[in-house]
């Protein structure tokens, strides 16, 4: 998503959530400083194995497993959102893209993240105003990733749009050209969450409603 259009919606969130830009923007350069050649995937190795594919977006709701019971995977380039990441691993599946702020896991599921990095995985990490400690911490462990930020991108820390794990998932594979996108294993209606979490997934509903698919 071209910033321009991004940039008016991300200023609501902050306001709506009280976030400090200032903090995501300390937070991205951070991030870039820790891009070297030898762990920096290419935007362009991202995109072809999204272009023009069947994308299947797995969110980290109760129903994922069972969601993922019904589905030929072969079917499908699959892209897992954070938490989501864990519950394929333990499932033996490597998903070809990981969305994550390493923030709302426990420290096995990064090391499942981490785990299907080595396996193929290429993983977008997310930096923002309250994950800088998660980036010092893990990123060096990630072979080869792509720096992401929901501020104003530059140089190698991209923005497709999005806000959290989930929607930022969904917003990748419309920006790179998938053909169709599936959603699994979410749940926008979920009130078994903490108010901060029903209110992110009230945004994801919001912004994945932009897109028609």
């Amino acid at each position: 998503m071209d910033f321009a259009t991004w940039e008016p919606i991300y200023e609501r969130i902050l306001e709506d959530f009280g976030f400090d830009r200032v903090g995501d923007e300390k937070a991205a350069i951070f991030l870039s400083g820790m891009l070297i050649q030898e762990n920096t995937v290419s935007l362009s190795e991202l995109k072809a194995i999204i272009s023009g594919k069947c994308v299947l977006v797995c969110g980290n709701a109760p129903g994922l497993r069972s969601d993922l019971s019904e589905i030929n995977l072969s079917d499908f380039t699959v892209i897992a959102a954070d938490g989501a990441a864990a519950v394929l691993v333990d499932m033996d599946i490597v998903p070809e893209v990981i969305c994550t702020d390493l923030d709302g896991n426990s420290e096995a599921d990064i090391e499942k993240e981490i785990l299907a990095c080595q396996k193929g995985s290429i993983v977008l990490i997310h930096a923002h105003g309250d994950n800088i400690d998660k980036l010092e911490k893990y990123v060096p462990r990630f072979r080869r990733f792509i720096a992401t930020t929901q501020a104003r991108p530059f140089d190698k820390v991209y923005n497709f749009g999005g806000f959290s794990d989930g929607d930022r998932c969904f917003f990748v594979a419309t920006e790179l050209g998938a053909k169709k996108i599936k959603l699994v294993g979410f749940d926008f209606e979920d009130n078994d969450v903490n108010p901060i979490k029903k209110k992110k997934l009230k945004w994801a509903k919001k912004l994945i409603g932009i897109y028609d698919f």
